[in-house]
């Protein structure tokens, strides 16, 4: 069950934390990646630990986000380095917070032109293949965040929101023909930066989940490949909380 052997996928922000646990998942299930991020070297390390964890053929593509131009090349690099393209995930985030009445123009725009306008860009063009083939999942990664808000991050939570709006617009478009698009809503999630902090701010946090611990990338990658798979071709327009019971949302 939850196969993807013979499935391709295009992950960007491969090489993050959750970005590098969602294309482990895949990778496990048995797809082919295209991995893609903005560190040359750190993609091409995580591509061959990912082939002698799980074997496979996977390229490495760096992509710098907030360059239209360069997000634009992205999909036909993939089709032409993989061949075809049966899966999208568009992992890529940054964060610029700042209080509303300090957030300047460039951090607010920043964070749009590379948190949603890069996946819009992105779907519309993974689409095109993906209707010939008449099979396709697409998968955004958004955050608890664009459905609760937070201080200091009214960019972040707009582009989180936005792309759970965007997608679900997109999932009436393309259901047709197969594809299937949906969003993972991680919660806290253990981190490099999360293990830095003070134990005590990490009880106040895990006070806040009901499971009483924070999440693991593993476990936001697991929820993207069940979505991935062809067993989940029933499911488009919804949201996958992964947040330990913090917000129960519907």
């Amino acid at each position: 069950m939850f196969s993807l052997n013979g499935m391709t996928a295009l992950v960007t922000g491969a090489s993050g934390g959750i970005g590098s646990a969602i294309a482990r998942s895949l990778a496990a299930q048995g797809a082919r990646l295209a991995l893609t991020g903005s560190n040359a070297a750190k993609l091409r390390a995580f591509k061959d630990e990912l082939h002698e964890s799980f074997g496979g053929e996977h390229v490495e593509i760096t992509c710098d986000l907030s360059d239209p131009v360069q997000v634009e090349e992205l999909v036909p690099a993939a089709l032409a380095t993989l061949g075809q393209l049966d899966i999208l995930v568009n992992n890529a985030g940054i964060t610029r917070d700042n209080l509303a009445l300090r957030m300047k123009d460039e951090e607010w725009d920043q964070v749009i032109r590379i948190n949603l306008e890069a996946a819009f860009r992105l779907m519309r063009a993974a689409v095109k293949p993906m209707m010939k083939a008449r099979f396709g999942r697409i998968v955004s990664i958004t955050s608890v965040v664009g459905l609760m808000g937070n201080p200091g991050q009214m960019n972040y939570a707009a582009a989180k929101a936005g792309l759970t709006g965007m997608t679900k617009a997109l999932a009436q478009e393309i259901a047709t023909r197969g594809i299937t698009a949906n969003c993972v809503a991680p919660g806290f999630i253990r981190s490099a930066m999360t293990d830095t902090l003070p134990e005590a701010q990490k009880a106040a946090l895990n006070a806040r989940i009901p499971l009483g611990r924070m999440g693991t990338g593993e476990e936001v990658g697991a929820a993207v490949a069940f979505l991935a798979s062809r067993e989940a071709g029933y499911i488009t327009g919804q949201t996958l909380h992964v947040n330990g019971g913090m917000a129960m949302l519907s």
